[in-house]
C-alpha cells in the first residue's frame, strides 16, 4: 500500500486552497465591479458638479463638472485617441490651487506632436471627471492602496488641438470573471498534477520515503 507523504501533500492542499480562495474573491470584485459600472453610467447624465477638492474618489468619475486654473505651473503628454478615434498625445496640464494644495490637472486635448504648446494659461474650464494618468507598475498597484488622482476632460480644447473623447464605459476593465475561471483551473491542474504523480509512486518508492 502506497503512503501518501504528508508534508508535501500538505503543501500541495494549501496551495490549491489558496487558488480557489484567489478565484472566489475574483468573483466577488466582478459583482463590486459590475456595481460601479451601473453608477458610472448613470453618472454621465447626472447635473454638473464643481471638480472635488481633494481631486480623490472613484463615485464622481464620469460627472459633469467644472473648474477654474489659476495659474498653469506643469504640462506633460500623454498617449491617448482624440474624440474621431485618432492617436495621438493628451495634453495635460497642472494648475496650483488653494484649498487642500493639491494640484488640479486638466486635459485640455489631443494633440499629433508629443512636444506639443497648448495655448493654455488659465481660467474655467469645463468637461467631465476621469482618472489622471496612474504609471504605478501592476505589482506596485496590489500594495499600493492609494486612490488614483482625479483630472478634469475638457470639453472645448484650445486652438490647435483635437477634441477630446467622450465619457467611454468600455474603458473601465471588468475580467474578473477571465480571472477568476483561470485561479479555479489553476487549482484543478494543481490538484490533478499531484494526484497524478501520488499514483505513479511505486510501493517500493513509497517504503523509501
Amino acid at each position: 500500500m502506497t503512503r501518501i507523504p504528508v508534508v508535501p501533500t500538505l503543501l500541495v492542499g494549501l496551495a490549491v486552497a489558496a487558488m480557489i480562495a484567489l478565484g472566489v474573491w475574483q468573483l466577488e470584485r466582478r459583482e463590486q465591479k459590475e456595481a460601479a459600472i451601473r453608477q458610472l453610467a448613470a453618472n454621465i447624465s447626472r447635473p454638473q458638479i464643481a471638480f472635488p477638492d481633494p481631486p480623490f474618489g472613484d463615485a464622481m468619475l464620469f460627472r459633469r463638472a467644472t473648474a477654474t486654473c489659476p495659474r498653469v505651473v506643469g504640462q506633460r503628454s500623454e498617449g491617448g485617441r482624440s474624440a474621431d478615434g485618432a492617436f495621438g498625445w493628451r495634453q495635460i496640464v497642472e494648475c496650483a490651487t488653494g484649498g487642500s494644495g493639491a494640484r488640479l490637472q486638466i486635459q485640455l486635448g489631443v494633440s499629433r506632436g508629443f512636444d506639443a504648446k497648448p495655448g493654455f494659461s488659465g481660467g474655467e474650464v469645463r468637461g467631465y471627471i476621469s482618472h489622471a494618468p496612474d504609471h504605478r507598475s501592476l505589482l506596485a498597484g496590489i500594495f499600493d492602496h492609494s486612490p488614483t488622482p482625479l483630472m478634469l476632460v475638457a470639453d472645448a480644447p484650445p486652438a490647435g488641438l483635437a477634441a477630446n473623447p467622450a465619457p467611454d464605459l468600455s474603458a473601465v476593465p471588468n475580467n474578473h470573471l477571465a480571472y477568476a475561471v483561470q485561479w479555479f483551473l489553476f487549482a484543478t491542474v494543481a490538484a490533478i498534477i499531484y494526484a497524478l504523480a501520488l499514483r505513479r509512486r511505486g510501493p517500493g518508492q513509497a517504503r523509501a520515503s
